[in-house]
């Protein structure tokens, strides 16, 4: 996997983490909140049921409250006209008042006639729950609510119902009503089933975003990786023409030197000596003859040194015989002899080199020095070469004038070509400078 792929994914994974994480809270938050507002919702039903059995009872007892104040009435008849009053009340489809002795005698029930006058102490719901004697033990009590499940008509179906009783103290009576809660529930669930849906639907548009974003930062990934990689193949090209130019450059002046210089002296050194021979057949005195000979050899000094200065221009000698730092220490010493600058010089490094590496640090120093002679007027350099994990870190620092961008002293062509050089190689090259402040040359080279 490459670096781009990498920083992209390092990029996408943590929004696509974060997104999930934020969208699984808030999913979390919200069902905790439609619960919460469930219970209240349940709560605010249950309550209004409340209410209206209490509304009922009052009435219920408003009804009967003539018979029982009547003390005309046996207390027989009282009570077949209270039986008869609460038999004949109802409300709603299934509302219903019910009448039951403390001892678990049923006295009035109208949708159920069979319980009138049986001992229903013992009675259980479908739950094992004894709800004769815990209606009859909250009236005793003073009265209040109670729950459990009971037959709804017409279909007499198992539904929990509350119910709201209180005791009539002349006869020691429990009376009430109830009302069944699966209107409750149903509404409940219509209501939970309602916020699950909102909850689903934003769900399904957070993941629609997420996902159109996350298309969207891979889209504009890779268009960004293809911008760079048409920047990268345009700089490569334009690298490889500079290098092709820099190559067809040197070749041209490599040839030059050839024809103008080596060829010329050789040339020279052999109309020498054929002048020489020409003499020596005339039988013209030695003399003239040794003249000629030894200019021939002093065109063939000069060649040599041509010779080895084009040697020296295309690779360095020294490096081959002494290796880098003994190549640096003597370009060094020539530079301190011919401009009497002091040099400090520091090289830390352990490891090979490959020859273009070496080839390039001393031709960067050589243009370093070259530039501090000629434009710095500086009397102190700094020169160092450091090791890293994986480069060679090259500084050259000088107190001088500094590199006046729009004057004489601007970078040259030496320095453009040795950043081409680097690039080529894999390198970095960089130079700063301020006006009177002096020039710092960086580089850094592959191991």
């Amino acid at each position: 996997m490459g670096l781009k792929s990498k920083v992209f994914l390092l990029a996408l994974v943590p929004l696509i983490m974060a997104t999930s994480i934020i969208t699984f809270l808030s999913l979390q938050s919200a069902r905790e909140l439609a619960e919460e507002e469930l219970s209240i919702y349940e709560f605010n039903l249950v309550n209004a049921k409340k209410e209206a059995l209490i509304n009922h009872v009052d009435i219920a007892l408003t009804a009967i409250q003539q018979v029982l104040d009547d003390d005309s009435l046996t207390d027989l008849e009282a009570q077949q006209q209270v039986k008869k009053t609460l038999t004949n009340l109802r409300y709603s489809d299934d509302g219903y008042f019910f009448a039951y002795e403390m001892s678990g005698v049923n006295l009035v029930h109208p949708t159920i006639p069979g319980f009138v006058g049986k001992d229903l102490w013992s009675f259980q719901d479908s739950s094992g729950n004894h709800l004769i004697q815990g209606l009859i033990s909250i009236a005793q009590a003073g009265g209040g609510y109670y729950r459990y499940i009971w037959e709804k008509p017409p279909l007499m179906t198992q539904e929990e119902k509350i119910s709201y009783v209180v005791s009539i103290d002349r006869w020691n009576w429990m009376m009430g009503t109830g009302l069944y809660l699966d209107d409750v529930y149903d509404e409940l669930a219509k209501t939970k089933q309602t916020m699950n849906e909102n909850i689903q639907r934003s769900f399904i548009s957070v993941l629609i975003v997420v996902v159109i974003t996350v298309v969207l930062v891979i889209l504009l990934g890779v268009a960004i990786n293809l911008h760079e990689h048409k920047l990268a193949d345009t700089r490569l090209n334009e690298m490889a023409q500079r290098f092709m130019r820099l190559q067809v450059n040197e070749r041209r002046g490599f040839s030059r030197e050839l024809h103008d210089g080596i060829n010329q002296l050789l040339v020279s050194c052999k109309f020498r000596v054929e002048l020489a021979g020409n003499k020596l057949r005339r039988a013209i005195d030695d003399e003239a003859v040794q003249l000629e000979l030894e200019k021939a050899n002093d065109l063939i000094n000069q060649t040599i040194g041509e010779v080895r200065q084009i040697s020296h221009n295309l690779r360095p000698t020294i490096l081959d015989d002494l290796g880098l730092d003994s190549a640096l220490r003597s370009l060094i010493d020539q530079f301190t002899e011919r401009t009497s600058m002091q040099v400090d010089y520091r090289y830390k490094v352990a490891f090979e080199m490959a020859d273009e590496v070496e080839t390039s640090i001393y031709r960067l120093t050589q243009e370093a020095l070259t530039n501090i002679e000629k434009h710095a007027q500086a009397t102190l350099v700094v020169l160092s070469f450091t090791q890293t994990n994986q480069q060679l870190e090259f500084t050259c620092q000088d107190n001088g004038v500094g590199i006046n961008k729009t004057g004489k002293t601007s970078p040259g062509i030496g320095f453009i070509n040795m950043r081409e050089r680097l690039e080529l190689i894999g390198g970095e090259f960089s130079v700063s400078s301020n006006k009177g402040q002096g020039t710092r040359i960086y580089a850094a080279f592959p191991v």
